[in-house]
């Protein structure tokens, strides 16, 4: 079973590049825990202000680690002070085969 997350962010005017700085920070640490197949994220070209993160996990375990680690504490205390709404997060979890 793999779990993706799809989490949305609207920054506050001004802030746009502390986002953008703050998302991209995530990337290599994430790719390199245990369980990440993949984290990456997007900006709309129509509307820089927004991006999305796209992640996938191989389970809830390792989305739950994830939740823990240092990387992800300090970007969360950053995205605490960007959005202008706050931030939109699904998480789903692939059907079972059959």
């Amino acid at each position: 079973m793999s779990v993706v997350v799809i989490a949305e962010c609207l920054a506050a005017p001004g802030r746009e590049d502390r986002l953008r700085t703050a998302l991209e920070a995530m990337i290599e640490p994430s790719l390199e825990e245990p369980g990440c197949l993949a984290y990456s994220p997007y900006a709309d070209p129509n509307r820089p202000a927004r991006m999305v993160v796209v992640e996938e996990w191989t389970d809830l375990e390792a989305l739950e680690e994830h939740f823990a680690t240092a990387h992800f504490l300090h970007a969360g205390q950053v995205l605490d002070r960007v959005p202008a709404e706050p931030m939109t997060v699904r998480t789903l979890v692939a059907a079972p085969a059959g």
